[in-house]
């Protein structure tokens, strides 16, 4: 996994420069996510690491109508230089550089069960104030949590589960 993002790195940071310079950062991101979900599928996955599979051909799987030239290109080295199987680490981290230059933070709440709409909004207003930014917020259901919630907003967790909290207890009452 760390390979993975060690080799991803350059390009996810070459994809960024090419849409910030051409101001097209949410085209991008959606023509990425595209090729990166097609990459994902393991149908697709035998295909892209098939060595005879010629740029083209490659640029026409994963390459959804409308891209542009920039974006056909780089899928095109990428298939090159055999790394088309890195596309959803390269997404990834584009949208993490994407997200810091917007100054948003990106966050994902894991919920025991569905969030109301209104302590959604308040969860978000509370990480806005955290964190001083924006806030984009992914939500999750994780019926193991028992109850309460985990919010991962990037280098920060914080860990309000039930399930954790009964961790916690039964650590204290062994020792």
């Amino acid at each position: 996994m760390s390979e993975a993002l060690t080799l991803a790195r350059p390009y996810a940071r070459a994809a960024f420069a090419v849409a910030r310079d051409s101001g097209n950062g949410a085209a991008w991101s959606q023509a990425l996510a595209f090729a990166a979900r097609l990459a994902a599928d393991p149908q697709v996955h035998a295909v892209m690491s098939n060595p005879r599979l010629r740029e083209q051909d490659a640029v026409t799987l994963l390459v959804a109508d409308g891209a542009s030239e920039e974006f056909k290109r780089f899928i095109a080295m990428l298939a090159e230089n055999g790394r088309l199987v890195l596309l959803p680490e390269i997404t990834a981290l584009y949208e993490q550089l994407r997200a810091e230059s917007e100054q948003v933070v990106m966050a994902r709440i894991t919920s025991a069960s569905a969030l109301p709409a209104d302590e959604l909004e308040n969860l978000v207003a509370a990480l806005r104030k955290r964190f001083g930014r924006e806030v984009k917020v992914e939500t999750a259901v994780d019926e193991s949590l028992i109850g309460g919630a985990v919010i991962d907003a990037g280098d920060v967790v914080i860990d309000g589960s039930l399930r954790s909290k009964l961790q916690r207890l039964q650590s204290v009452l062994a020792n």
